[in-house]
């Protein structure tokens, strides 16, 4: 019987997830389990920094609206207008591009040595001077790519004069009331956990984690409910540039969001994370899921929760 006990305690202990669904800005249920961090036994709460990953996106983009708000640049601007140094092989691409994943650039993450230290943003500028071509011509094609983030952060850095951590911290972070999330790893945080055949091993950092534009912000549920009532009532952005921002391109992705079915959304998946925002703006509805384990499918789960 105490063996089968402490199995069972032993098969509780697990990584955690964070789950909240907002109706017209108000939370209608949220729920959390497991646990941040498995080696110090510290259970997740609302107020859990989860690393978003590719969450981070729309961040970003958000980043880059409130700077062509200002007059600080243009998102048909080509990047060289912006990046000294900027190759000739890439000449033609616009940040539209960039946030629209129509640039052709290579990804850096592809090419990453398992060995190499831990790169910056600024690496991924010195990857793409390194290259020759692109996929495809600008505009023509559609690519996934953390490349064109990482840049994209350069050049809210250039433009704005801050750095891009302080820039999101002043322009969209402070002003929502968003005291926990921080570019880079944050107060009160959950770490990666993988699964081995011996249990689960905190499984956190690679050499991309120090890249900040396509993945860098660490959040809570806590704080996305309010990142998703100022979306809900165009509180940092008016809502002719929401709706611009939700309005796909030709290849389905909007400006840091992904549209499809009515839904916005976008994951975030990263070594010992992977989570989800999904906006579904006919109910009126959007639902959250956080997750610190290199295992699941958050998207499907935030789709039944919809449903």
């Amino acid at each position: 019987m105490v063996w089968m006990i402490l199995l069972l305690l032993a098969a509780a202990i697990e990584p955690g997830s964070a789950t909240m669904v907002l109706r017209d800005g108000k939370v209608e249920s949220m729920r959390v389990e497991g646990f941040a961090d498995i080696a110090a036994k510290r259970r997740v709460t609302a107020k859990t920094n989860f690393r978003l990953a590719s969450v981070t996106k729309q961040f970003t983009a958000t980043a880059i609206l409130l700077l062509e708000r200002e007059g600080k640049l243009q998102l048909d601007d080509p990047v060289s207008k912006h990046l000294q140094n900027w190759p000739d092989y890439a000449r033609a691409i616009t940040i539209r591009h960039l946030l629209q994943h129509e640039s052709g650039l290579r990804p850096y993450d592809d090419a990453v040595p398992g060995a190499t230290p831990q790169l910056s943003d600024k690496d991924v500028l010195t990857f793409v001077q390194q290259q020759a071509s692109l996929f495809f011509e600008p505009g023509s094609g559609y690519r996934y790519s953390n490349t064109g983030y990482a840049i994209l952060a350069l050049i809210v850095e250039r433009v704005s004069g801050l750095r891009f951590a302080e820039m999101l911290k002043r322009r969209i972070f402070q002003p929502l009331g968003m005291k926990g999330t921080t570019v880079g790893p944050a107060k009160n945080r959950a770490y990666g956990h993988s699964r081995t055949p011996t249990g689960w091993k905190r499984d956190d950092q690679s050499p991309t984690s120090a890249v900040q534009g396509d993945g860098g912000i660490y959040s809570s549920l806590h704080d996305l409910a309010k990142w998703t009532r100022a979306l809900d009532t165009c509180r940092l952005l008016d809502c002719v540039t929401l709706q611009k921002t939700w309005t796909p391109s030709k290849f389905g992705y909007g400006l840091g969001w992904r549209i499809a079915g009515g839904v916005i959304s976008h994951t975030g998946s990263t070594r010992g994370f992977r989570n989800v925002i999904q906006r579904h703006p006919a109910k009126k509805l959007t639902v959250v899921i956080l997750t610190n384990r290199n295992e699941g499918e958050p998207e499907t789960a935030a789709t039944r929760l919809a449903n």
